[in-house]
């Protein structure tokens, strides 16, 4: 028989629903709304617990009581459920599942091939997405299942860009994905934190510290992403020769400041690859 092309997704009437109604669904929902991408009246999701039920409902989500009543009423159908349960509600909905919609999984070391076989639906989009979602300003990836067409893989690059920015890669590379933007949100606390103890060390008050030290590494971060110069060169360009920041990086060099964020990011991929091979 001839493989038949999915159905599009209706661009302009389009449903988008969450199975698992937490903090990183309510994120996406929230920024969906708050891009004009969709309207709060199209979004539902379901739970039976008033505090997340109030979450989605203050800003005009539908809260359903069922996952499988989420299902009925979506298009896009967006798996945001803890990875220890996500086996159990995929094959619990799967007689729901119709061919027009399109699965979308945000749950953390769950490969496409599993949940396909488990939803027996292959129009799938795996998302690894960050916790600066919550802020807008994740930092996401995503890989295409075997029936997801180009229209899907676009409608999805919407959706997650109204959350931050989104990347298109392969799914094998979703364990040093994992590592790097998935884990990097702590390194960057921990750095923030250190660099606000530094100016503490060096005399200033607790909070004066903590500000400049967030705002500094955000400016920094803002600076790579929109000039598009090599951090090295931004690097060079504060430095000055023989001046205070010069002094500052070789302090850092000789703790290994380099290798020691190369690590951390490898050792957070190879437990990523661990538990995910169970």
């Amino acid at each position: 028989m001839p493989v038949t092309a999915p159905i599009p997704i209706p661009t302009d009437t389009w449903k988008l629903g969450f199975i698992g109604a937490g903090k990183m669904a309510e994120s996406i929902a929230k920024g969906v709304v708050q891009s004009g991408l969709l309207p709060a009246a199209r979004i539902r999701t379901a739970h039976l617990g008033s505090s997340r039920r109030t979450a989605f409902e203050s800003f005009g989500v539908t809260v359903l009581d069922h996952n499988d009543q989420v299902v009925e009423d979506s298009d896009v159908v967006v798996l945001s459920v803890k990875p220890q349960v996500v086996k159990g509600v995929v094959l619990e909905l799967k007689p729901k599942l119709s061919k027009k919609q399109l699965l979308v999984s945000v749950v953390a070391g769950v490969k496409l091939k599993d949940l396909q076989e488990w939803s027996g639906h292959d129009r799938f989009i795996r998302v690894m997405p960050n916790t600066p979602a919550a802020v807008g300003k994740a930092a996401s990836v995503m890989s295409l299942g075997t029936a997801a067409t180009e229209e899907d893989a676009e409608l999805i690059s919407k959706l997650f860009g109204a959350i931050g920015k989104i990347w298109k890669a392969d799914e094998k590379l979703f364990d040093a994905i994992t590592g790097l933007s998935g884990s990097g949100p702590a390194y960057m606390f921990l750095a923030i934190e250190a660099l606000a103890d530094g100016g503490v060390a060096a005399g200033l008050p607790r909070d004066l510290a903590l500000g400049l030290a967030s705002q500094t590494v955000l400016g920094a971060a803002t600076m790579a992403t929109a000039t598009g110069k090599h951090p090295g060169q931004l690097k060079d360009d504060v430095a000055s020769p023989g001046g205070t920041t010069v002094a500052g990086i070789h302090e850092l060099e000789k703790g290994g400041i380099r290798g020691i964020f190369m690590n951390a990011v490898v050792a957070a991929a190879k437990r990523s690859r661990e538990l995910s091979q169970g």
